[in-house]
């Protein structure tokens, strides 16, 4: 007697797509690990996307991508609108940043990684490519315990107070720009440490879903707007808070966001409205970090890891991978 097992369509993008999108994001990061310490970031970020593009060509999916590769540093896109997949199956949303932290790969530097977010069509919100401000916080806090417009100093102290600990046990996560010198000067007022990274905020906000494991309580700063919904998508999965506001400080950026259907330029965005329906995420290691290990080019074998995370059901799976036929990472 054959059994049949029939998936029901809103599971498809959890039981067909959660390893798919996992060989997408390995696909991406082995082909920029082969340019670690090369000084070369576009080349880096170009065979990434290549790669990933590729990978996605591959799902039975209709997606569009509606963040891409930005305009600011004239990457070579997977760009916004870009229809992939071999349109059949399920219409999803997808975000991609092939490869966060090119500097961080170009120079050989812990933490650069491959990474992605696919959504049901629609659900994702299309933003600019332009600057955000954004604070994050993991799981387990009441709603509202930190707010975008308080001041860095107010958000440790209300954090602490959550949290049940003194300022002083609190480490707030920021991007090391020059930009960010009054917060990093208000959290450290307080007696809160802070934890400086040169790149890579997706991972920086996805640092604090995991406090026990990183040691890192908040994530505050001004960033790009698509690695915001990526972040986004990850913290739909596995809980926390962040409030965003896209940063449209000319006409030119304005407008831009408006065609893309903002229409409210002063809005502060939390994680439902950036990932509204059932999202997955996964993120694959270029170099090694506090979230992943890189790629390691063996005799044989090529090893990753990636975690991948589901919004419906809040499951992470970290997957560490040995690929044994090499011919699967051959460059096009």
């Amino acid at each position: 007697m054959s059994t049949h097992i029939s998936v029901p369509p809103q599971l498809l993008l959890e039981r067909i797509l959660t390893l798919e999108i996992v060989r997408v994001t390995e696909r991406a990061a082995v082909s920029a690990a082969r340019l670690r310490g090369h000084g070369n970031e576009k080349a880096a970020d170009q065979a990434a996307v290549d790669a990933m593009r590729r990978e996605l060509n591959k799902l039975p999916i209709e997606g569009t991508i509606v963040i891409g590769e930005g305009e600011r540093d004239e990457a070579p896109m997977l760009f916004i609108g870009e229809k992939v997949g071999m349109n059949a199956g399920p219409q999803v949303d997808i975000a991609v940043d092939p490869l966060e932290g090119t500097t961080l790969c170009a120079k050989n530097m812990p933490g650069a990684i491959a990474t992605m977010a696919m959504a049901d069509g629609g659900t994702l919100l299309h933003a600019p490519d332009v600057y955000m401000q954004k604070i994050a916080v993991g799981p387990g806090y009441a709603k509202g315990v930190v707010e975008l417009d308080a001041s860095p100093a107010d958000n440790v102290r209300r954090l602490a107070k959550a949290k049940g600990v003194d300022a002083s046990a609190i480490t707030v996560l920021v991007l090391d720009r020059p930009r960010h010198a009054d917060i990093i000067a208000g959290v450290r007022g307080t007696g809160a440490a802070v934890r400086l990274i040169t790149d890579g905020d997706v991972a920086g906000v996805i640092h604090c879903a995991d406090p026990d494991n990183t040691g890192v309580d908040m994530y505050i700063g001004t960033g790009g707007a698509p690695e915001g919904v990526l972040a986004a998508a990850a913290l739909r999965c596995i809980g926390g808070q962040m409030q965003c506001r896209l940063i449209l400080d000319t006409e030119e950026k304005r407008e831009r966001a408006h065609k893309m259907g903002v229409t409210d330029p002063k809005m502060i965005y939390g994680i439902e409205d950036m990932a509204k329906g059932d999202c997955l995420f996964a993120a694959t290691g270029v170099t090694t970090g506090s979230l992943l290990s890189g790629v390691k080019f063996r005799k044989d074998v090529i090893e990753t890891e990636t975690v991948v995370m589901r919004s419906v059901t809040g499951t992470v799976r970290y997957i560490k991978a040995e690929h044994r036929q090499l011919e699967k990472f051959h460059l096009d």
